[in-house]
């Protein structure tokens, strides 16, 4: 790939969110933003290599994505529609631009995401969309809903923010409780998605960043500092997760000094803090789960049982195929493969595990450790077949060879 269209895709993986945002923040239209900057990138390709790199990518972006926005605002008044954000733009791009001239706007856009006019089911898809970057295919798999019904979601929730004039702005104090749980769950998915994926490493550090912003928002906030937790611990074995030449390397299997300690440590302080502030909820509970495992550095063991009972807390405030996949494993730690496969079994009927690779990978572990060799290379296939990751896939390869040998 040219240097130029390298770092156009830097640019896009780092800087895509923040500039939907900007850009948004100044017409009150995602979706014309988004459009806009999208444009902004394809001119990035042609100019780039031809009149090389600018000096600042970021500004460069933004003031094509402005006149793009300004083209389609003119075009729309002399259709004679509707064009009232024509004089703010063109204010805006008669603006200096320098290195700063950019600010940060992206929480400020998840909490307009977050909207009570919002529809409740759309609103972290939509954070993760418009300014985290997931495309469809990520969103669907984080979510397990149908593509066509995401799709036709996202494309209301957008000319809803548009159509209502939703400020794009950090609300009030007493505004926030009710819009927190869908920006939460957008920077988990965020997170999550940068954690697995090691071409998008920079969605985990935004997720960390949009993390420690909300806790110093709303310190007394526990799912906050509760998330902040949960992610801290997660990050913290990062280094763990890939052995000698990239190898996928299971908690189970991980080399507890490769962990990070100072990360460690501020994730039990946080969740420290959060207990002592007497309301318990769906962050605090995942992050004392992943504080159970980073125990093990300490004692040498996992305290499952401990992990079984959080897991059955997490499962009566949740309604998540992922908490009872996570609980049947638990289950099988404790009173063997054949008590985890029941619990398994009883989430067969739920469509939306069909392509959820790891609801697959669970099964055929514990068939495999069941002796029923044929069903478990059925689901190894299963599993190998929806695991995008190259290591991971190689990882599930080895074991299935092992259950049929």
């Amino acid at each position: 790939m040219p240097p130029a269209a390298e770092l156009a895709e830097a640019v896009a993986r780092r800087s895509y969110g923040k500039l939907v945002a900007f850009l948004a923040a100044r017409t009150g239209d995602v979706a014309a933003a988004e459009d806009a900057l999208a444009d902004a990138f394809a001119a990035a390709l042609v100019d780039w290599p031809v009149s090389g790199i600018p000096r600042n990518p970021e500004a460069w972006l933004t003031a094509v994505g402005r006149r793009r926005l300004i083209d389609a605002a003119r075009r729309r008044r002399t259709r004679g529609e509707a064009a009232d954000h024509l004089r703010l733009l063109a204010e805006e791009l008669d603006q200096s631009m320098d290195d700063a001239g950019i600010p940060d706007e992206r929480l400020a856009l998840m909490f307009a995401c977050a909207h009570p006019a919002i529809d409740p089911t759309v609103r972290s898809p939509l954070m993760m969309q418009t300014i985290l970057g997931f495309d469809a295919a990520a969103i669907v798999s984080a979510f397990l809903v149908a593509p066509a019904a995401m799709g036709q979601r996202l494309v209301r929730a957008k000319a809803k923010i548009r159509q209502a004039g939703i400020p794009l702005r950090v609300p009030e104090r007493a505004e926030m409780p009710e819009r927190l749980d869908a920006v939460l769950a957008a920077i988990y998915a965020a997170f999550a998605g940068g954690w697995l994926d090691a071409a998008r490493r920079n969605l985990a550090e935004e997720a960390l960043w949009l993390g420690r912003l909300v806790v110093s928002l709303l310190p007394d906030e526990p799912e906050a500092l509760g998330l902040l937790a949960l992610m801290l611990h997660a990050e913290a074995r990062h280094p763990a997760r890939r052995g000698e030449a990239g190898a996928y390397v299971p908690l189970a299997e991980q080399d507890t000094t490769r962990w990070d300690l100072g990360m460690t440590e501020e994730a039990e302080a946080l969740l420290l803090r959060a207990s002592t502030m007497g309301m318990i909820g769906r962050y605090q509970l995942e992050a004392a789960v992943q504080s159970a495992h980073a125990a093990r550095r300490l004692t040498g063991w996992t305290d499952w049982a401990a992990i079984e009972r959080l897991y059955d807390a997490l499962a009566a405030i949740t309604d998540s195929p992922v908490v009872a996949i996570n609980r049947s494993v638990a289950i099988a730690e404790l009173r063997g493969a054949e008590a985890g496969l029941a619990c398994l079994d009883a989430l067969a009927m739920d469509r939306r595990l069909a392509e959820y690779q790891p609801y697959w990978a669970a099964r055929a572990d514990l068939l495999a450790r069941s002796g029923k060799t044929d069903a478990a290379d059925q689901a190894y296939q299963r599993a190998i077949g929806l695991e995008p990751d190259q290591a991971v896939r190689d990882f599930l390869q080895r074991r299935r060879a092992a259950a049929i040998s």
